[in-house]
């Protein structure tokens, strides 16, 4: 099959060759609302947009121009028989975008299986590194509750704050839990029975080793899951490590301090992967994996983190590749939301346990507010299925926030608000309590800070530090990293409030005195780094430089080239190069690639291919494939084959999957058979669907089956999709058809998603929605777009305008923010359609572009301004702003 980058370097070379270079790359930008040189990038077969339509966007503009030319019907190229339309073909371009989304997520699951470890050392050396540890194993009958991370729960009317804690066990010989510890009953459920069965099978003596995630949201009991299973399956044989932070992880790792019969504890294991040494963590943790058993890994995490570090690279700089990894071989344990299905067992546990009859109670009552039975869907009442959340004490906070009460309740809620917004905008440590208080000043009205009283910051933190229900604060202190008691000057949100601040402020964008604040007060760098992202893609320009400046001069290079973008995206070329330069100088590779990039663009293919032999020589592994990859969007295919056979040289054996699909689009479906079987013999499994293809070309049908009923009996969908695809664009619809469904049938939406594409181009369009809206009632959200659209499309606007902000309450999705303004200005609504794109914009996204050029529109301002300067927080331009000097 031809990957989706050949492609789009094919369609590059039409609009340079034959195109004369039209439509330009500023009127293609505009179309697909991203920056000026996104399209020229796609083209060029470096980038993959995230979304599919604004890259259709641009190849809707590349067909019209070819169209006027009359150049539709004639042959696209030599590469191939494809007409120029077929080349710009949409729903082509829809199959082979999904089919290269499979293909990535195939290829991070089975990278998992190339870590390899060293054996462990001798007992004796063992104990004599585990000495050395600042934290040492124990055994696992010898930690609390408490001191593995779970929630104390609320301890209920009629108990005793000093009696043992219900059946659970009680204080711990570590110390951690006093009687003031409250673990209430617990109640057994599906999940449990899963995960105990896991360890069980885990702890025998030819157990190889096991990573076992426990996945749910803030509060939802997935410590004390871990920990009730780990009591229940583990004997009492095996010890137990807890690492407090990344560095210790590390540390014991390198001890290799992790011998068999031992389970290692990583709650919240998002503060360890996503630590500056995090990557070095999961590789390591990776080769222990690889290492003897019987070896226990037991972590917690939630969805978005998980989400976050198990999603695909989209671009060179690949933050978690090593977490994928170790994630992707990980047995996941996933909790419900609620106790809704179990809430009689609940009921019944409750007769003797006050904490328990208190949360069932306390549920009940917020069950019946507004709102509530929406978020359970079971009525009045139903509160009392977020039991997990009662119990921690979680509504409490809530409502502890959003009604804030006497003269400082103002003043914490605006802490509050700043925390939450550093949280989920990419500074998830602790917070230096000035940070707070600089950045508090926007989140408070003009007559509150008007009567703020000199003290008002040390009563504002009191009130934010307020403990509830005998459980937890809003603001928590910091344990010292090093030594007793808290870090002084710091707080830390409690997760409960994390998780309801990405929900409840996902719209808002934070007011100018938080990011400033951040360029004062914060000093990690990612963490500057990641705010400066989160405030560019909200078009706050000018603080995203500003952070990037703190960032670059906190040591992280990636500023730098984030700061040549920008400069790139406004025209600045040669000091976007300079940028990109001196990252290289600090040791960053990656600005090789972003110089090679820039001459690219401008057709300077020569010293391109320079810079990535650079690239090539300073360690980045694919640097001699990009250069064949150019060489082949430049209409080169005897340079690019030599590219390829260099990067073969060296080591680099998944350029045979290049290799392959040059030789298919030459005509020799055999050749690319013979490499395609090269490539799987080095690891690159992901090449199987093609070569299924290769061999029903060839008429090695009997082949083809078998591998198909391979994929079919493993469960391998996104296999039998890419077949799908191949088969259906190769012209055997009713083939595509079958695996469409069969894939469907397992659980993957995307076969519904591509079978509703092929109803469609059929003319179909009753078989298109319906297969459209099953995919979307699988959580396709881009299926519950097309869906939308096609409603639009058949006039049924209030259909469509219903279905797009069901897309916006399911994820804050911008492309529907930015159709549901389309239909309210063509409404007639100007004010809510500007309303509409300044949320959009708020919201966060790198095409935050499109919302940009769409209030300018609005506003009859001039667009150049709002690209260069970005946006006001009332959505008009910025106050002009000036360039850091490069340092």
């Amino acid at each position: 099959m031809e990957d989706v980058f050949a492609r789009l370097r094919r369609v590059g070379a039409l609009k340079r060759h034959r195109l004369g270079g039209e439509p330009s790359d500023r009127r293609l930008a505009r179309a697909a609302g991203v920056s000026h040189g996104t399209p020229g990038a796609w083209l060029g077969g470096r980038q993959l947009p995230q979304r599919v339509d604004p890259l259709l966007a641009v190849l809707d503009e590349v067909r019209a121009e070819a169209a006027r030319r009359g150049l539709l019907a004639t042959r696209a190229d030599a590469l191939s028989t494809d007409t120029v339309g077929e080349l710009l073909d949409e729903q082509r371009w829809r199959a082979a975008f999904e089919a290269e989304r499979g293909r990535r997520n195939e290829r991070s699951r089975l990278e998992a299986e190339r870590q390899r470890a060293r054996a462990a050392l001798e007992r004796d050396g063992l104990r004599a590194r585990q000495s050395d540890l600042a934290d040492r194993p124990r055994s696992v009958r010898a930690w609390s509750a408490g001191r593995l991370g779970v929630h104390p729960a609320i301890p209920g009317r009629g108990r005793s704050r000093d009696s043992a804690p219900g059946p659970g066990p009680g204080p711990g010989p570590t110390g951690a839990d006093t009687s003031d510890f409250v673990l209430p009953r617990y109640v057994p459920r599906q999940h449990d029975v899963r995960l105990r069965r896991l360890l069980a099978a885990a702890v025998t003596d030819e157990a190889r080793p096991i990573l076992a995630v426990v996945q749910g949201p803030s509060c939802t009991g997935k410590t004390r899951t871990a920990y009730e299973a780990l009591r229940e399956a583990v004997p009492e044989d095996f010890d137990l490590l807890f690492p407090a932070d990344t560095d210790s992880l590390l540390a014991v790792l390198a001890a290799d301090a992790l011998p068999p019969r031992t389970v290692l504890w990583l709650n919240e294991a998002q503060h360890y992967l996503t630590d500056p040494h995090g990557e070095a963590a999961a590789a390591a943790l990776l080769r222990r994996l690889d290492g003897e058993g019987p070896l226990i890994v037991i972590a917690t995490l939630w969805p978005e983190h998980a989400e976050a570090l198990t999603r695909p690279a989209t671009h060179s700089r690949d933050a978690h590749r090593h977490a994928r990894t170790l994630l992707a071989q990980a047995r996941w344990v996933d909790l419900p939301r609620t106790f809704a299905d179990d809430l009689d067992a609940a009921r019944a546990a409750a007769a003797d346990d006050p904490s328990l009859t208190e949360a069932l109670a306390a549920g009940a009552g917020a069950g019946t507010g507004a709102g509530a039975g929406a978020r359970t869907g079971a009525g009045s009442g139903s509160g009392s299925a977020e039991l997990t959340q009662a119990l921690a004490a979680g509504p409490d906070l809530v409502r502890h926030y959003e009604r804030p009460a006497g003269p400082y309740g103002p003043y914490g809620s605006a802490l509050i608000s700043a925390a939450m917004d550093a949280h989920r905008l990419g500074a998830p440590g602790p917070l230096p309590l000035v940070f707070l208080e600089a950045a508090a000043v926007g989140y408070l009205t003009d007559a509150e800070r008007a009567h703020a009283r000199p003290d008002w910051f040390g009563h504002a933190l009191a009130r934010a530090r307020t403990l509830i229900k005998h459980t937890t604060r809003p603001l928590q202190d910091v344990p010292h990293p090093t030594g007793m008691g808290r870090l002084p000057g710091a707080a830390r949100l409690a997760d409960y409030l994390r998780h309801h601040g990405r929900h409840a402020r996902r719209f808002r964008c934070p007011p100018d005195s938080f990011w400033h604040a951040a360029r004062e007060h914060l000093t990690h760098p990612e963490e500057l780094l990641r705010l400066g992202d989160a405030a560019r893609w909200r078009a706050r320009f000018a603080h995203a430089v500003r952070l990037y400046e703190a960032a670059a001069a906190a040591g992280e290079s990636y500023a730098l080239i984030r700061l040549g973008q920008m400069r790139k995206d406004n025209c600045d070329m040669e000091e976007a190069e300079t940028l990109y330069q001196l990252a290289v100088d600090a040791g960053n590779t990656d600005g090789l690639l972003h110089q090679a990039a820039l001459w690219e663009e401008d057709w300077c293919w020569e010293e391109a291919e320079k810079l990535y032999l650079r690239a090539s020589a300073a360690g980045v592994e694919d640097a001699l494939t990009y250069a064949g990859l150019m060489w082949d969007g430049a209409g080169e295919p005897g340079k690019a084959w030599a590219w390829y056979e260099r990067a073969l040289q060296a080591g680099h054996t998944d350029v045979l999957v290049f290799m392959a699909q040059s030789r298919r689009r030459e005509g020799s479906p055999q050749e690319a058979a013979d490499l395609c079987r090269r490539a799987i013999a080095a690891g690159h499994t992901d090449v199987l669907p093609q070569l299924v293809c290769f061999w029903e070309e060839t008429g090695q049908q009997d082949e083809a089956d078998q591998l198909l009923r391979r994929f079919a009996d493993a469960g391998d969908t996104s296999a039998l999709i890419n077949v799908a695809v191949l088969t259906g664009r190769s012209g055997r619809p009713d083939r595509a058809e079958q695996l469409y469904l069969r894939a469907a049938a397992a659980g993957d939406h995307r076969g519904w998603f591509l079978r509703a594409f092929m109803w469609e181009k059929a003319g179909d369009l009753e078989k298109a929605e319906s297969s459209f809206r099953k995919a979307a009632a699988s959580g396709d959200l881009d299926a519950l777009r097309h869906v939308a659209r096609m409603r639009e499309a058949a006039g049924d606007a209030a259909g469509a305008e219903a279905l797009y902000r069901q897309a916006v309450d399911a994820e804050a999705d911008v492309e529907a923010l930015s159709s549901l303004a389309r239909l309210r200005e063509a409404a007639g609504d100007r004010a809510q359609a500007e309303r509409l794109h300044l949320v959009a914009a708020d919201t966060g996204d790198v095409r935050v572009a499109s919302s940009v050029l769409s209030l300018a529109r609005l506003r009859g301002a001039e667009e150049e301004t709002y690209l260069r300067f970005g946006l006001a927080a009332d959505g008009s331009a910025s106050a002009p702003w000036e360039w850091p000097l490069v340092p």
